[in-house]
């Protein structure tokens, strides 16, 4: 790992701050230092691109102009809001986490990393840019950009998958800020690493900083940053079910916990606890499959229904550690469906504009409404 003088330091300093007052990127939340501005967009541009996040965040901010509209917004409307940024736990913790301020603290922010840190869904990143930002504290947002753009520049070769690798960083990126602009500083690294210093066609050659990346001074970008690759995602098939009488569809609620917490969807069953009933599930076939399905909705939710495959693809959707493979299944039945076991009711296709639905449900329903 290179070490910068202090003269350098100074160097990159003037360098990356002079071309971010010049061309750093107009965005809607840096228009101001507010917290509250910084706060949610951070949130949201977790795991989520700029591009989109911008009319979530206008619409947000239409919808919750103040941390108290959005400690006293009902849940509903906050996951509407939220619908099709996905990682709902986002929005839970925020609502959480801006109570917190409301009722906790009367209304005041905490101003340090330190006292960010206690509120929910706030982790060591958010409260850096926030407190650097927002407060002025000179501290590092360590997010991927950063990582990467030290890594290069200072050709670390320390794991970034690593938990401990954070705290190297932290430590490295302390010494090189500046204490005048602490928050101009991190929003300059934000936007060198998805311009110039992105992960893959990146263009050191004209950055900024191209003087001060040692990775593109040796000819070795490619190697930088060290990251050991995640696992593919676990495959996992289930059935959906789409139980229909005329414009209204039979969805359940899901449990309180787990992935799409309290969201509504198509019934989903999973594959393998079918299977769990076989004594040779290697062997089975598509109809013992149906068969099995069958019996267990009626036993599970007292609904005696008639079960085809749909034809055509599955549909899919990835998580961050699972895949989802989902058949979806038409039902057909006699007589009225007792819904006394059923977790959930029968939703007409204007309660789906109304409700927040998660985006697994949207593409099950996609898939049904193009085809009739």
């Amino acid at each position: 790992m290179i070490h910068w003088s202090t003269e350098k330091i100074e160097a990159f300093q003037q360098t990356l701050l002079a071309w971010y007052d010049k061309d750093g990127r107009d965005l809607p939340w840096r228009r101001d230092h507010d917290p509250y501005h910084v706060w949610v967009s951070e949130i949201m541009l977790q795991q989520t691109q700029v591009n989109t996040v911008m009319p979530y965040y206008t619409r947000f901010m239409d919808w919750f102009p103040t941390v108290n509209d959005l400690a006293n917004a009902p849940e509903e409307k906050l996951m509407k809001a939220w619908e099709g940024l996905g990682y709902y736990s986002r929005a839970r913790n925020l609502q959480k986490a801006a109570r917190q301020i409301v009722d906790d603290n009367h209304g005041q922010w905490p101003t340090t990393v330190a006292g960010l840190l206690d509120l929910a869904g706030i982790g060591p990143y958010t409260a850096g840019a926030i407190a650097s930002i927002a407060f002025g504290e000179p501290v590092p947002a360590v997010d991927g950009n950063a990582f990467r753009v030290f890594a290069r520049l200072l050709e670390i070769d320390a794991d970034i998958s690593k938990p401990q690798t954070r705290q190297l960083f932290e430590q490295v990126i302390s010494t090189i800020i500046p204490a005048d602009r602490p928050g101009d500083f991190n929003q300059a690294i934000m936007d060198l690493g998805s311009s110039y210093m992105t992960a893959k066609n990146w263009d050191s050659a004209n950055s900024p900083v191209s003087a001060f990346d040692q990775a593109f001074l040796d000819g070795v970008e490619d190697q930088y940053p060290v990251k050991t690759k995640k696992p593919r995602p676990k495959r996992i098939p289930y059935f959906g079910l789409v139980i229909q009488d005329g414009d209204r569809y039979l969805l359940e609620k899901r449990p309180s916990t787990g992935l799409l917490a309290n969201f509504w969807t198509f019934p989903l069953i999973k594959q393998e606890t079918l299977l769990a009933r076989l004594d040779e599930p290697e062997t089975v076939t598509e109809e013992q499959l149906v068969t099995l399905l069958t019996q267990k909705v009626a036993e599970d939710y007292g609904l005696n229904l008639k079960l085809t495959t749909r034809p055509g693809k599955q549909v899919t959707h990835t998580f961050t550690h699972q895949k989802w493979l989902i058949t979806l299944m038409d039902a057909e039945w006699q007589g009225t469906l007792d819904l006394s076991y059923f977790p959930g009711e029968w939703l007409s296709t204007a309660d789906f504009e109304r409700l927040a639905l998660p985006k697994v449900q949207d593409k099950m329903w996609q898939r049904v409404k193009s085809e009739g």
